[in-house]
C-alpha cells in the first residue's frame, strides 16, 4: 500500500509564514506513546489517518486552538462517519486554526432545505449521488425560487449499485447471470427501496431503462409496476422480504449498504451480486455552498484543502465499505468483492430523471372505477373456443394482479335499463385492494360477468354517470380514472348523444381535479373515433384491441400510457 501521507499537498499550501510541522511538535508524544503502548501492552486502534487523531488537543485544530476557522460539512448519513474521520483528521494537521463540523443529513432533506435557502451556515455539501443537484433545482423552481448558487466538484468516494442477495438462499443465485435484463425478463423477483429517497435504486431503474428490449417497449413498465407493487419502509424490511419470497428475490443496493447491513445484521447477511450487464456507482461528489456567502479567503483557502483531504481520503472511506473516488480500492468485509473487478461510471442525472419520471407515474396509487361491457354481444365467439367475455375475463385478472394494495378499485357493469332506465349497475364500490375481502369481490364479480349479461350498450350515459361519480369521491394525491371495456359502440336511443356528453365532459373537466377515461374497445364492432373524442376531452386514452390475444397487450398499455398523459 502507498505509504505517502495523503494530505502533505493540502497542508503544504497552507503553511502558516514562520512554518512549525505538527510532527515535529507531536514527535516527542508520539515516541512516549509508543513507549507506554510497548510497556503496558494495551491495544490501542489508531486511526488510518496516524496518531495525529489521538492528539488532536495539541494540534491547531485542538484545544490549543483559541481562535479557529469555522468550516461546515453537510454530509449523506451513509458517509458521515468516514467524512468524521477525514475532518478531525484534517483539523488535527492543519498549520492554520481550523475546525470542522460535519453534520449528518439525508440527501433528499439536504437538497430540499438548500432549494428553500434554509441552510445558510453549510460551506459544503457531500450528498450521495449528484442527482440530488438537480432535484434541488427542480424543487427550488417548484417553490418559486431562483436556483441555489452552488459548485459541484469532483467525487470524493463511490459505491456501486449492486443486487443483494441473501446470503442464505445464495446457492439459488448464479452470481455470474444476474443483472438488470434477468429483473426484465422476470427470472428473479426484485425488491426496490423507494426511488424517491433512495440514489440506489433510481440509479438501478435508470440501468434497467437502458438495457430494456427496444423490441418489447411493454417489458419496462410492467417490471415498474410489479417492482412498485411493495415498497419496504426500510433495507432490512427489503431483505426479510427476499429472503421469505416464493422465488429468488434480490434487493437493489449500493456495495456500501451491503458493507453496513452485515455490519449490523450478522444473522442475516446478504452477498453482493454485480450486475453482469454493467451499472453505476453513486458518486458522492464535493458541492461548495459558499457562493451565497460574503468572500473569505481564508476560509475559501481552507475549503479547497479540505475538498482536496476528502478526495484523499480513501482509506477512511474503504474502512466503512465504500471505494474511494476513482473507484478503486480494497474492501475488507463480509458479502462484497475485496477489489473492484471493474470501474461503473457515475450514474447519469438526466437519465435518473426521466426514470424517476416514469415510475413516480406507474406508481402512483390508483383510485379506479372499472365499468364493463355486460351487452348481449359479450357472448359472441372471439376465436379459439372462447366468447368476449370469457376472453375479457382472462384479461381481467391477469391485470387485478398488477395492482398493489394501495390501489383503489370498483367495478361496475353496464348495458342497457338495468335499474328501470339506467344503463349502469354497481357490483363493487371503489375501495382499497388492500383489504383481502375486497380484492375478493373484485375477482369473484370477473369470475362470474357472464351471468349479467343482457340488453344492449348504453355506453355514452355510463360514462358521464361514472366521471360524476369519481369527481364526488375525489381523492387529492391519487391517479383518479374511470376504465371503460367495451365490445361495441352506443346503441341505446335514448342515451344522450356524442355531442352532449363531450360538451358536459368538458364543462365538467377541473385541472385541478382531473378523471381521465381510458376506453379499451375489444373487437370488430368498436368505433374507435368517439373513443377517441371522448379520451380527448378528459386527458385519458383510447385502445382498440381486434384480437383475443391483443386484449392483455391492451390492457399494459391503457396503465403505463399514464405517464404521458394528457399529451398521448
Amino acid at each position: 500500500m502507498n505509504t505517502r501521507d495523503p494530505y502533505d499537498g493540502a497542508r503544504r499550501r497552507h503553511r502558516a509564514p514562520a512554518p512549525r510541522t505538527p510532527r515535529n511538535l507531536l514527535s516527542p508524544i508520539a515516541a512516549a506513546a509508543a513507549v507506554l503502548i510497548l510497556v503496558t501492552g494495551a491495544g490501542v486502534a489508531i486511526s488510518q489517518g496516524g496518531l495525529a487523531s489521538i492528539f488532536a488537543a495539541n494540534a491547531s485544530g485542538g484545544l490549543g486552538c483559541t481562535d479557529p476557522v469555522e468550516l461546515v460539512v453537510v454530509t449523506d448519513t451513509s458517509i458521515h462517519g468516514a467524512m468524521t474521520n477525514v475532518a478531525k483528521d484534517f483539523d488535527a494537521n492543519s498549520e492554520v486554526c481550523v475546525s470542522t463540523e460535519v453534520r449528518a443529513q439525508s440527501s433528499g432533506d439536504t437538497a430540499a432545505l438548500l432549494a428553500s435557502n434554509a441552510l445558510a451556515d453549510a460551506d459544503a455539501w457531500v450528498p450521495d449521488s449528484s442527482l440530488w443537484i438537480a432535484r434541488m433545482n427542480s424543487t427550488a423552481e417548484a417553490l418559486g425560487r431562483t436556483k441555489p448558487v452552488v459548485e459541484p466538484r469532483a467525487s470524493v468516494a463511490s459505491s456501486p449499485v449492486v443486487l443483494a442477495a441473501p446470503a442464505a438462499r445464495s446457492a439459488e443465485f448464479a452470481a455470474d447471470q444476474v443483472g438488470w435484463s434477468t429483473l426484465l425478463a422476470g427470472l428473479v423477483g426484485g425488491v426496490v427501496p423507494d426511488p424517491e429517497s433512495s440514489s440506489a435504486s433510481l440509479a438501478a431503474l435508470a440501468s434497467m431503462t437502458a438495457v430494456a428490449p427496444a423490441d418489447d417497449p411493454r417489458r419496462l413498465p410492467s417490471t415498474m409496476i410489479e417492482l412498485g407493487k411493495t415498497i419496504p419502509n426500510s433495507k432490512e424490511e427489503a431483505v426479510a422480504s427476499a429472503l421469505e419470497a416464493p422465488a429468488p428475490t434480490v434487493v437493489v443496493m449500493s456495495e456500501r449498504d451491503v458493507v453496513a447491513h452485515n455490519e449490523a445484521n450478522a444473522d442475516a447477511p446478504v452477498i453482493a451480486l454485480y450486475p453482469n450487464d454493467g451499472t453505476s456507482a453513486l458518486d458522492y461528489p464535493f458541492v461548495d455552498l459558499t457562493g451565497n456567502k460574503p468572500a473569505s479567503n481564508e476560509r475559501d483557502s481552507l475549503l479547497a484543502a479540505f475538498e482536496e483531504a476528502a478526495r484523499l481520503g480513501g482509506a477512511f472511506y474503504m474502512a466503512e465499505g465504500f471505494r474511494d473516488h476513482a473507484g478503486a480500492g480494497e474492501l475488507k468485509a463480509t458479502g462484497v468483492l475485496p477489489i473492484s473487478t471493474s470501474v461503473p461510471p457515475a450514474a447519469v442525472a438526466e437519465q435518473q430523471v426521466a426514470a424517476l419520471t416514469q415510475w413516480s407515474s406507474l406508481t402512483r396509487r390508483s383510485r379506479m372505477l372499472v365499468a364493463v361491457d355486460v351487452s348481449g354481444s359479450m357472448l359472441e365467439p372471439a376465436g379459439n373456443g372462447l366468447r368476449r367475455i370469457d376472453v375479457y375475463q382472462r384479461a381481467a385478472g391477469g391485470s387485478l394482479g398488477r395492482y398493489g394494495g394501495e390501489a383503489h378499485m370498483g367495478v361496475w357493469v353496464f348495458s342497457t335499463n338495468r335499474a328501470g332506465d339506467q344503463d349502469w349497475e354497481e357490483l363493487v364500490p371503489v375501495g382499497a385492494l388492500g383489504n383481502a375481502d375486497h380484492r375478493a369481490q373484485i375477482a369473484n364479480v370477473t369470475a362470474t360477468l357472464p351471468q349479467y349479461i343482457r340488453g344492449d350498450t348504453g355506453l355514452y350515459d355510463t360514462i358521464l354517470a361514472g366521471v360524476k361519480h369519481m369527481k364526488e369521491g375525489f381523492v387529492p394525491g391519487m391517479v383518479n380514472s374511470m376504465v371503460i371495456i367495451t365490445d361495441g359502440r352506443n346503441d341505446d336511443s335514448n342515451s344522450i348523444t356524442l355531442e352532449a356528453l363531450l360538451a358536459e365532459l368538458t364543462a365538467m373537466h377541473d385541472p385541478l381535479k382531473p378523471v381521465p377515461v381510458i376506453l379499451i374497445g375489444f373487437g370488430p364492432d368498436t368505433e374507435i373515433e368517439p373513443m377517441q373524442q371522448i379520451a380527448a376531452v378528459t386527458g385519458g386514452g383510447a385502445f382498440s384491441a381486434y384480437e383475443p390475444n391483443d386484449l392483455d397487450k391492451v390492457f399494459v398499455d391503457a396503465f403505463t400510457q399514464r405517464t404521458c398523459r394528457p399529451t398521448c
